[in-house]
């Protein structure tokens, strides 16, 4: 077992990420090679300033444009995207993920919605099917509401809708592209290379999603999730296999200072973690530009290392993504994002993108640590962090005025 503090911990984290020491891949190839780094590029609809997968990926890549992601999965086929919770993955991991497509459509597994689709909407989907097979690509939009069968799933409105999620969930369609975010559909066999349209082994397929899940986390305590455990007897398969797993090599158990429970790493990254203890920046890790000291970088709502409360145990930053609660109840903004200075979330901020005046706006700052108001170094990061910002926005102009802090907001002013 290694035994590691919680600075280390933070940057193996943020490392594994591309988030620190700061940006070490570029451009469309380095888009690419971000999307595998982090394991599951998640996807949501929301633009409000821009959509949470494209300030993930402006995070870790430089010059890195709005949609290049969408490059890199629709027109080259080196991703795709699928499931409940929606996320790109590699396509060279089809064969996995059409294991799991399947035990959610054959019920040892997943969304009874799923299965309950197929019952209550077997008529449109066998309907779907054979338009599929005589189209190129299909969209729901094809579909007039005054011809469909009226549904009340938060999945669509249209039986067409459903039907087509079904096929997409269970792997006999992909989404060939995307208009406007909404997909538009292709049977699997125009999608993906032919060489990769098969299933793996049972087998074959936990450990990956195991070596998945924990290689996205970089320090997991093996909660299996849906996607990965649901079938028999999913805590007493899944303690086997990491038992195997443990004993293989191919996992290592990590003890963080401070930590109660103990966490599991890639047996891979060992040397990595050792570097890292021994207060050296990995190699492979090294940065193409500034680092996340000299410029601060800005997390996606979604990020894996801040959201869903893994901000409060890395960094002690208690963070909730506030869009979905009422106006009244937020404590902070509707899109607040956090602030990586070094290896630490030090503030947050809210902003709007006035698209009438292509102003980016920010509506409120807020430092965890007052000092770092008065804080030159801080500041310089943060105006560089900012201007950085607003370039991969697209914005010609920056109101800072809800900054509070003089020196602050000067910097990013003047920047």
């Amino acid at each position: 077992m290694l035994n590691i503090n919680i600075e280390t911990a933070r940057r193996f984290v943020l490392g594994k990420q591309g988030l620190w020491p700061g940006r070490r891949w570029r451009g469309v190839v380095g888009t690419a090679q971000a999307m595998r780094a982090i394991e599951y590029l998640q996807l949501d609809p929301l633009q409000i300033i821009a959509r949470s997968q494209d300030i993930k990926l402006y995070g870790r890549v430089l010059d890195y444009t709005p949609g290049l992601w969408e490059e890199v999965t629709y027109q080259q086929r080196q991703f795709f995207d699928w499931g409940g919770w929606l996320a790109v993955r590699p396509m060279d991991e089809l064969p996995h993920w059409r294991v799991v497509m399947h035990r959610e459509r054959d019920g040892n597994y997943g969304d009874a919605r799923i299965r309950q689709m197929a019952h209550d909407h077997a008529e449109a989907i066998a309907e779907m099917r054979t338009i599929l097979q005589e189209r190129d690509v299909v969209s729901n939009r094809d579909f007039k509401m005054e011809t469909r069968q009226r549904t009340q799933s938060y999945r669509g409105r249209k039986d067409s809708s459903l039907a087509l999620y079904y096929l997409w969930r269970t792997g006999e369609v992909m989404t060939h592209h995307r208009e406007n975010f909404e997909r538009v559909y292709a049977l699997t066999e125009k999608v993906a290379p032919a060489h990769l349209i098969y299933e793996s082994s049972e087998a074959e397929t936990d450990r990956f999603l195991i070596k998945k899940e924990v290689s996205c986390s970089g320090l997991s305590r093996i909660k299996r999730t849906s996607e990965a455990w649901g079938r028999g007897e999913p805590d007493r398969a899944a303690k086997k296999m990491l038992e195997g797993m443990l004993a293989d090599g191919d996992l290592i158990e990590v003890k963080v200072e401070g930590w109660k429970a103990v966490h599991c790493t890639l047996g891979s990254d060992a040397e990595i973690l050792h570097e890292l203890s021994a207060g050296r920046v990995p190699q492979a890790w090294a940065p193409l530009d500034t680092t996340t000291t000299e410029e601060v970088v800005f997390l996606a709502p979604l990020d894996p290392v801040s959201a869903r409360g893994r901000a409060k145990v890395l960094f002690g930053f208690d963070y909730v993504w506030e869009v979905y609660k009422p106006a009244d109840k937020r404590k902070f903004g509707y899109y607040t994002l956090p602030v990586l200075w070094g290896d630490r979330l030090v503030a947050r901020f809210d902003s709007k993108l006035d698209r009438t005046t292509n102003t980016f706006i920010i509506l409120g700052f807020w430092l965890e640590d007052e000092a770092l108001g008065k804080e030159e170094a801080f500041a310089e990061a943060l105006a560089s962090g900012f201007a950085r910002f607003v370039t991969f926005l697209g914005a010609s102009k920056l109101e800072a005025e809800a900054i509070n802090e003089p020196l602050l907001r000067q910097r990013v002013i003047d920047a």
